[in-house]
């Protein structure tokens, strides 16, 4: 006999004409799809970050021109995102993460033809479309596709989905460009999102379509009280979370977009500290959302961050002490580096899933696309900004005090961290 459910502020987040307690959820064939098809699509992000600016320095670019490709990236990216709610309501969660693969996909091998700066900027932004695209209907459907007792979960199983091939793929992406070539590298990782396109595209039919009312875009309702906050009083409930995320996403991407240029002498301890912050990062993001499920609330919000200001201080600190380009790090440099990275990626990762899902608590289920939105606006945005922004600010000041500046700045948003701790609505 079926135990009835009691009714939930956010049972919404389900069904249309099949019921929310009829998705099939973590176990289901569906969910299982969307996480391949994150990891095998996103490859071509992971492996080509890093790798634009490195061939465009080889192509005579300073650091503000190097970033300039990925913030170019990331601003279109930024702009489709904000009209990403609108296409969701309309049709898009079924079309817009297959068709957003193979926009970020089929253009890669054209970054081979040459590495002058414009014609890398024009690529960029281009791929940037079918990022933001791919962001916010996979954020969306990692909360849709699964019962509201496992959202937690699902959260925590993307941010693996979307962690973990990186952990290969960021340091793999440029070692194989320099072991067997730039040309092979963007036809590889052009292929990669190709591939998850057509494994997106089969959620559509798994699980003999018990998924496809998550793919419909009329809100999941089950009740009056399922509607959530609109316009500004929606602003202001995600202007908290949103600025951690600005703020820390700004961080870690001048980590990972120019770590590599002061450290170019040591490849091993590019690599490798891009490989621990991508473990960390996927270890921290798994971990709040396990315990999120548990306990109802963001309990890693406030130390994740502290753990992320404190690691940004150590790679300042090994930074501080190597010469400038073209030196040779020393064994305590490397440690500081090494160390840090790996703390921040801890805290960066849990930040990750607890600004999410405060931002989908908030915005309540039939909010969940806007919510999704605004969390990969504030990500992608940041990661715009870390880019080109501090790619500017390094050009005048040098690693070290750039980073310094940085660490200051993630520790002043620290208070904010203090407002996550309400409960979870969705039990």
């Amino acid at each position: 006999m079926t135990r009835p459910r009691r009714p939930s502020s956010r049972r919404g987040a389900g069904a249309q004409d099949t019921s929310h307690d009829e998705l099939p959820g973590l176990g289901g064939r569906g969910f299982a799809l969307l996480i391949a098809a994150t990891a095998v699509g996103l490859c071509g992000f992971a492996a080509v970050l890093p790798l634009v600016p490195l061939w465009a320095s080889r192509g005579g670019v300073g650091e503000f021109g190097a970033g300039s490709t990925t913030a170019a990236f990331m601003l279109t990216t930024v702009l489709t995102q904000l009209m990403m709610p609108w296409l969701l309501e309309r049709g898009g969660y079924r079309w817009a993460f297959p068709v957003g693969c193979l926009i970020m996909g089929l253009p890669t091998p054209l970054f081979a033809v040459t590495a002058d700066l414009a014609p890398l900027i024009a690529v960029s932004a281009l791929r940037g479309v079918g990022f933001g695209m791919v962001s916010v209907a996979g954020t969306a459907l990692a909360a849709r596709l699964v019962p509201n007792e496992q959202v937690g979960r699902a959260t925590g199983y993307y941010g693996l989905a979307v962690g973990l091939p990186q952990v290969l793929i960021l340091p793999g992406g440029v070692a194989l460009a320099l072991q067997i070539g730039f040309d092979a590298a963007f036809w590889i990782t052009g292929a990669c999102s190709v591939l998850g396109a057509v494994l997106a595209a089969g959620i559509w039919f798994a699980d003999g379509g018990r998924n496809r009312s998550a793919l419909r875009s009329a809100p999941r309702h089950g009740g009056a009280g399922d509607a959530g906050p609109v316009g500004l009083p929606l602003l202001r409930l995600l202007a908290s979370p949103l600025a951690i995320m600005l703020v820390a996403a700004t961080s870690a991407s001048t980590v990972i977009t120019f770590l590599a240029i002061p450290l170019e002498q040591a490849a091993w301890l590019v690599s490798g500290t891009l490989a621990a912050l991508a473990l960390a990062v996927v270890v921290g993001r798994w971990t709040a959302g396990m315990l999120h499920d548990r306990y109802r609330r963001a309990l890693l919000l406030l130390p994740g961050m502290a753990a992320a200001v404190v690691g940004l201080a150590l790679v300042t600190a090994g930074l501080w002490t190597v010469g400038g380009e073209g030196s040779v790090p020393g064994p305590a440099a490397a440690s500081l580096v090494l160390a840090g990275a790996a703390l921040f990626g801890l805290g960066f990762g849990a930040v990750q899933n607890e600004t999410v899902m405060l931002m989908l608590n908030r915005a309540g289920p039939t909010g969940y696309g806007r919510a999704s939105a605004v969390w990969n606006i504030g990500f992608d945005a940041g990661s715009g900004v870390g880019a080109m922004g501090m790619g500017l600010v390094i050009q005048l000041m040098g690693y070290g005090p750039a980073f310094a500046l940085l660490a200051v700045l993630l520790a002043g948003v620290l208070p904010l961290a203090l407002t996550g701790r309400e409960r979870s609505r969705s039990r």
